[in-house]
């Protein structure tokens, strides 16, 4: 399904849906008289995060901290299809759901599937990382676990019946804090764990390239297109980097969907032979050996830029729609961020108010990445931007958990 639909779906369909279940929670919860406290041991905790692969690389902290603080815990994660191959490289997760959304009958058969497999596993804790999805909300509810932690925002008050605990969402602090604020519940944490340290597969044939090169992804997924750079700006910086650096290998990437896109561009640059369109050819495995790899990247606010977060790999990122700050500033990046008056525009409205017309995103010049590329190729280690990640301070206490009325 397009993006588009999901959203009507989730608010016409769901949304009603959720009413009818935060009432029936709310009565069983009466009668059951269930105790929800968190200060025990648990052998089974379920995380979910269905969109966006970039926010489940941000949430493993919050799995390394529940990892540590329950060793023999089975942790299960709850996702979409696509982001199984990427949930597989995460080996702090011990099992895997996923459902089908591309078209809404899977979706609902997929559903009733994941269902039946987490209900029989009984996690004690889920632990739902979804902002504003009102189907992950049912979701949550259908799974029957007698803990379900989610996030508040003042749209969201009905889920306070359905929730048991749930955490104020700041949108202004990182994502990466604002998930293992969440495992604070159940821990003490003194030191933010970093993102899972993706490891290389040596066999691939990604892993033997001798030759220098740099990776640029000129994509961002459907879910908010507006993060896209334009496509006449890539064109231009890459064409200069190949003129300047002819024995600079420059890769493209993109996924199946994004590959009629990154080869309209790769068209525009057919003269230069050091310029490859690898969008479509590489799974999850070569794609972070590709990046990890690679002398630096260059990226929209994308899944590949979380990726080079993980693997330390020097990156310039354009930002615009989502403020840099929700990423805490990450080591060895150089950040280009236009504040448009209407810029962050992502946490308050689903369909951004320029309706596609970025001119956060149009805001950022060719000149300026350029002057990006010179300071990380300028740097002998690579060491440009060695200051230090800025974290939303919270001092260990439990702020910001939101109780039922």
């Amino acid at each position: 399904m397009k993006t588009r639909h999901q959203i009507f779906i989730d608010k016409f369909f769901f949304y009603p849906i959720g009413w009818v279940l935060n009432i029936f929670v709310r009565i069983a919860g009466k009668l059951l008289r269930i105790n929800h406290s968190l200060d025990r041991e648990f052998t089974k905790i379920a995380i979910c995060k269905f969109k966006g692969f970039g926010s489940i690389i941000q949430s493993t902290p919050m799995i390394s901290a529940l990892k540590k603080r329950y060793p023999d815990c089975e942790i299960i994660f709850v996702s979409i299809h696509q982001n199984r191959e990427i949930l597989q490289q995460i080996k702090t997760i011990d099992t895997i759901f996923t459902i089908d959304d591309k078209k809404f009958f899977r979706l609902i058969i997929s559903c009733f599937k994941t269902l039946v497999l987490l209900i029989r596993k009984a996690p004690q804790v889920y632990i739902d990382l979804e902002i504003y999805s009102n189907f992950s909300t049912v979701f949550t509810a259908l799974t029957l676990s007698k803990n379900r932690i989610g996030f508040h925002l003042r749209s969201s008050s009905f889920r306070m019946g359905i929730y048991t605990h749930m955490m104020f969402f700041n949108y202004k602090a990182p994502i990466s804090e604002v998930y293992l604020q969440i495992a604070r519940l159940f821990s003490d944490i003194s030191e933010k764990p970093s993102l899972y340290p993706f490891h290389l597969n040596k066999n691939l044939p990604t892993a033997k390239f001798n030759e220098k090169y740099i990776v640029i992804n000129p994509n961002a997924s459907d879910l908010r297109i507006e993060r896209r750079w334009e496509k006449f700006k890539f064109i231009a910086l890459i064409k200069k980097i190949a003129q300047e650096n002819e024995d600079l290998f420059i890769y493209l990437i993109g996924n199946k969907k994004e590959l009629a896109y990154t080869q309209s561009i790769k068209n525009e640059l057919s003269t230069f032979d050091n310029v490859i369109n690898k969008a479509g050819e590489t799974n999850i495995l070569e794609l972070i050996t590709l990046i990890k790899n690679s002398s630096f990247v260059i990226t929209n606010d994308s899944g590949p830029m979380h990726i080079a977060f993980a693997c330390k790999t020097p990156t310039i990122c354009l930002f615009g729609p989502c403020s840099p700050e929700q990423y805490g500033f990450i080591k060895n990046s150089i950040i280009i961020y236009k504040r448009a008056y209407c810029s962050p525009c992502v946490h308050d409205f689903e369909i951004a108010p320029c309706k596609g017309n970025n001119a956060c995103m149009q805001l950022i010049d060719v000149d300026e990445v350029t002057d990006a590329i010179r300071q990380i190729m300028l740097s002998k280690e690579n060491s440009f931007v060695e200051q230090n990640n800025i974290i939303y301070k919270s001092k260990n206490h439990i702020l910001g958990l939101v109780n039922r009325p």
